[in-house]
């Protein structure tokens, strides 16, 4: 992996990104947990991978199984990996949006699907901080949309 590549690349998303704080979700022996971490995790956490259709590279959460264990210690059992994947069978939402109506949930709010850019908004305020929520294999962005953010 190209380790500078993937710094530039997490240097550049967290200078234009709204939210500094960050809501993982994540599957670990037959449960979801959510972990609650701070921008400084991201270089541990995130990887680089090519990105579709031509944008370059892309950065990924895709923690592997030591990543998780070092999660579980700021992490929340959601609810077991069996009720998760039934929610996505029985949904036309997609893994991420799942998780990110049970982490609203888990809050006391209600969820509502948008899509606002991760430069204006999170994806949700939990005593006035600002979390933007990202399950395991969630693609953060990519090298094209980057270089057009920064024009």
């Amino acid at each position: 992996m190209n380790t500078t590549l993937c710094l530039s690349l997490i240097q550049r998303y967290t200078k234009i990104a709204f939210a500094h704080d960050y809501i993982f979700g994540f599957l670990y022996k037959g449960n979801v947990y959510m972990a609650i971490v701070t921008e400084t995790v991201l270089p541990f956490l995130i990887k680089l991978d090519k990105a579709s259709r031509g944008a370059g590279y892309a950065i990924r959460f895709r923690p592997a199984k030591k990543e998780k264990i070092a999660l579980l210690e700021n992490a929340t059992a959601l609810c077991s990996t069996k009720y998760f994947k039934e929610l996505k069978a029985n949904s036309k939402y997609n893994k991420g949006e799942i998780f990110e109506k049970l982490v609203t949930e888990y809050f006391s709010q209600e969820w509502k699907k948008d899509n606002k850019p991760f430069t204006e908004d999170g994806d949700i305020t939990v005593n006035k901080t600002v979390y933007q929520i990202k399950f395991e294999k969630a693609t953060f962005c990519n090298e094209k949309s980057l270089a057009n953010l920064e024009k």
